[in-house]
């Protein structure tokens, strides 16, 4: 329907109306006169015609898309009517010298009975239940009764084709317990949800109350989960309330949400005022944390983001995104380069002349590490040498490390790699007169590359088995953003040295991730079979976060602690390096997991020696 016919339509209703609610108002109190011929309702007639539309035209009454109507609504139908009849009333006034109360309280119940009845008719017929069908719609349970609950299901009923049909409100709210909301019972408290999901045949359900903190979210989802029915949450209340998303955006719950970590708040302000304008370089930027960084980074108008890395296809796709998104006052520059390759590192940061270095590039798998240790000491001791290195030659204001809580104890190649990496960062924060050198230190994140979250989705996928090394194996886990957003902070805390590790919660059992996943995919757990392959070589039962010798108590930011770093000289790791230089490969892990936990007193004796890595594979 144009807006010239909904105009035309609306009013020629209203008029009718009027009509009819002044004839029967007259016929209910005066059955007996002869009123049709009366000149004074004649008059009345009129004016009630012209102030009833210019006043609904002044609230919008033809305007208003009446079949999502509301109390809102129904307020302006009784300001324009009240108003309508003000003005009769002083129009009868003048004319008789008498104020008929009666006659006027009449009409005006009658206008408002009709003009609402009109209007909320629209939406008793676009809220109509559908017959046709129904049976292949999913029986939906709505966890809270609230204003979201109460908007999704009327979108659910309005909106077959989104194949939901809401059943029943759950609700902890006792005084709701009973009641009905759009013809829905709200049937009991949360706890309740496994008894009465079964009981009232449900298929899956929608957690509705978008209010809830991270933790409060995560244990009503393990309530949800236990059902073994598909589990889904609503977007933000903000942005169902503006219209920007509706209930067909409703997203399955993600393994993330039983973490119940509280999302991290960055201070604006501070990184505003020391990124905005900055030339910034990301190693690693194609990588997981690498490109969340940069996405973080980006939204503080930086006036360059330099993307280093050596895989030319993660790098193009970072690039186009940021391209798309980012600022037309940041310069995005793709740089193609292998940390391994020193001359080129230090060209790129003698041309570029960044101001903060992220440094996240890295070879990360443990068991893939193990089996190839000179890749290891090329790339994440010899690699960050150089990014490190080039960074104080050349006056880089803050250098960054990423690295990892498996450099805590390091049992295997890789842990072992990023704590004497850090070694080389800390010594290089003792003597550098220019940068500021820091390391930050996080356990598993979840979604990245070579996260066990994907590899047990394409287990899931393909009906089982799901491996698992050891049922008492425990994972520290966070989220990509909540993990990048922590990297830039403690990049700001830093005054030189320091080792930030960041609160990672509570460890988490691999054996109940799994179990999580079978059950949030939608299968019972003896559907997927779960195997348990043993550890691999270099894995931890138990990961730490801190050496004994590196705890301090006192936090220097939410979630973000300081490690005391432990101090190593400039001639032990020249001499390290050159131990390690002349092994064979089969000789490095053994040697380079003893310097890695070596006690503190312990001393090499070689003669120091600048060791510097002359290009791929080589030493000099």
């Amino acid at each position: 329907m144009t807006i010239k016919k909904r105009y035309t339509s609306l009013f020629i209703i209203d008029s009718l109306i009027i009509l009819s609610a002044t004839y029967l108002c007259y016929l209910f109190l005066l059955p007996f006169d002869n009123f049709m011929s009366d000149q004074l309702l004649l008059l009345t007639t009129i004016t009630l015609f012209i102030a009833h539309h210019s006043f609904a035209w002044h609230y919008g009454l033809y305007r208003k898309v009446w079949a999502y109507a509301s109390v809102h609504e129904l307020k302006s139908i009784v300001k324009a009517v009240t108003l309508t009849m003000f003005v009769v009333t002083v129009m009868q006034f003048v004319q008789t010298g008498e104020l008929f109360g009666r006659i006027l309280v009449l009409t005006w119940m009658f206008l408002i009975l009709f003009l609402g009845a009109s209007r909320f008719s629209f939406r008793m017929l676009h809220e109509r239940e559908p017959r046709a069908g129904e049976s292949q719609l999913s029986r939906t349970l709505v966890v809270g009764a609230g204003e979201a609950g109460r908007m999704i299901v009327r979108q659910m009923k309005q909106n077959p084709q989104w194949g939901r049909k809401p059943i029943i409100f759950i609700d902890d709210d006792r005084t709701k317990w009973g009641l009905e909301i759009f013809g829905l019972e709200v049937s009991g408290p949360i706890s309740e949800i496994p008894h009465l999901a079964s009981a009232h045949q449900v298929d899956q359900i929608v957690i509705a109350i978008p209010s809830l903190s991270k933790k409060q979210m995560a244990e009503v989802t393990k309530v949800c989960i236990e059902t073994g029915l598909k589990v889904q949450t609503i977007p933000r209340i903000e942005d169902l309330m503006v219209g920007k998303v509706k209930v067909s955006d409703i997203r399955d719950v993600k393994i993330e949400d039983l973490l119940g970590r509280e999302e991290v708040r960055l201070d604006m302000e501070e990184l505003t005022e020391k990124i905005e304008g900055k030339s910034i370089m990301v190693t690693g930027a194609g990588g997981s944390i690498g490109s969340e960084i940069c996405r973080q980074i980006s939204v503080f108008k930086p006036a360059r983001i330099l993307l280093l890395g050596h895989g030319e296809n993660s790098i193009y796709t970072i690039d186009r995104e940021l391209r798309a998104s980012v600022s037309k006052q940041t310069e995005i520059v793709p740089i193609i380069a292998d940390i391994q390759d020193r001359e080129r590192i230090f060209q790129m940061v003698g041309k570029f002349q960044p101001d903060i270095i992220y440094h996240a590039a890295a070879h990360k798998h443990v068991p893939l590490m193990e089996a190839n240790p000179l890749e290891a000491v090329k790339n994440n001791i010899f690699g960050t040498k150089n990014v490190a290195e080039a960074a104080d030659r050349h006056g880089v204001g803050n250098f960054v490390m990423i690295s990892t809580d498996k450099a805590v104890n390091p049992p295997n190649i890789m842990g072992a790699s990023k704590r004497f990496a850090e070694m080389i960062v800390q010594n290089l924060a003792a003597s550098s007169k220019t940068t500021t050198f820091a390391a930050v230190r996080f356990g598993n994140v979840l979604g990245s590359r070579g996260s066990v979250v994907p590899l047990f989705r394409e287990q899931i996928a393909k009906g089982g088995p799901i491996t698992v090394t050891d049922p008492k194996m425990t994972r520290y886990f966070m989220t990509i953003p909540e993990a990048s957003r922590l990297v830039i902070q403690a990049g700001m805390l830093a005054s030189g040295g320091e080792v930030f590790v960041l609160d990672m919660g509570e460890p988490v059992k691999i054996v109940d991730l799994a179990r999580n996943m079978i059950r949030l995919s939608g299968f019972e757990e003896d559907e997927i079979q779960i195997n348990y392959t043993g550890m691999r070589p270099g894995e931890k039962l138990y990961e730490e976060l801190l050496d004994p010798s590196e705890i301090q108590s006192e936090k220097v930011f939410p979630k973000i602690h300081i490690g005391r770093a432990t101090p190593i000289s400039q001639l032990e790791i020249s001499r390290i390096l050159k131990k390690i230089s002349e092994m064979e490969e089969q000789e490095i892990r053994n040697t380079l997991l003893k310097l890695a936990n070596r006690p503190k007193e312990e001393k090499l004796t070689e003669p120091e020696r600048n060791i510097k890595w002359k290009s791929k594979g080589e030493f000099a």
